[in-house]
């Protein structure tokens, strides 16, 4: 089956079902406490779910600040909501040179490209790499809730994270069965800081001509 085609919802849901209700451990990285909300409702009670913060790709520390702010505050009402089943959380170190090593010759990409697959790859191997060293049974991100991330790509290269690793990659593609819509409803629900780009300075520049034009339109 051509990978495009592959149902990486279903794939997920099938090896949910066959834990039978034993939770296992699994890594999230989360892109952000929006995102991660839809997420975390879904699998709080499947897994035993530690989230890990990192995003070199934030290239403000102000913005980098609110963000891990609002993905605490997020888990700590989980949490009170849930307390028989808690989520844990890794703040990862706040690296954004190491972002610009790897997006160095792709800044004229438009979001979306080469330069969003290798951001992709940064953030996926550091979970990786912990999810090995820690001996969790699944990692996975929060990123394929976005209608605006390649879920196909994010799976292809968390299956390569997974191998190189020695570790397990749960498949998802999150915004199905209305997922990313149910993330927005939380975000309100608990009044979560929304922002409207993925953090880097490539993106925020596209977002802030986006409102430019849209101006000069109206």
């Amino acid at each position: 089956m051509a990978q495009n085609q592959r149902n990486y919802q279903k794939e997920m849901e099938k090896i949910i079902d066959k834990l039978q209700g034993e939770r296992k451990r699994l890594l999230l990285h989360s892109c952000c406490a929006p995102c991660s909300s839809a997420v975390l409702e879904k699998l709080q009670e499947v897994f035993e779910v530690t989230v890990f913060f990192y995003n070199p790709n934030i290239s403000e520390d102000t913005e980098y600040q609110k963000r891990v702010v609002e993905q605490k505050r997020l888990i700590d009402a989980f949490n009170k909501k849930n307390p028989t089943c808690p989520i844990y959380m890794i703040d990862g170190d706040y690296q954004p040179q190491k972002f610009y090593d790897i997006a160095k010759g792709y800044e004229s990409c438009p979001e979306g490209g080469e330069r969003c697959f290798r951001c992709f790859g940064l953030r996926l191997e550091a979970t990786a790499q912990i999810a090995k060293k820690e001996n969790y049974d699944f990692f996975t991100t929060t990123l394929t809730i976005s209608p605006l991330k390649n879920a196909a790509k994010l799976n292809e290269i968390g299956e390569e994270m997974a191998k190189q690793y020695e570790c397990t990659w749960l498949p998802s593609d999150f915004k199905k069965k209305e997922g990313y819509k149910r993330s927005i409803e939380l975000s309100k629900e608990y009044d979560l800081y929304r922002q409207d780009f993925c953090g880097c300075a490539f993106s925020k520049a596209e977002s802030l001509k986006r409102k430019m034009d849209m101006n000069i339109t109206n």
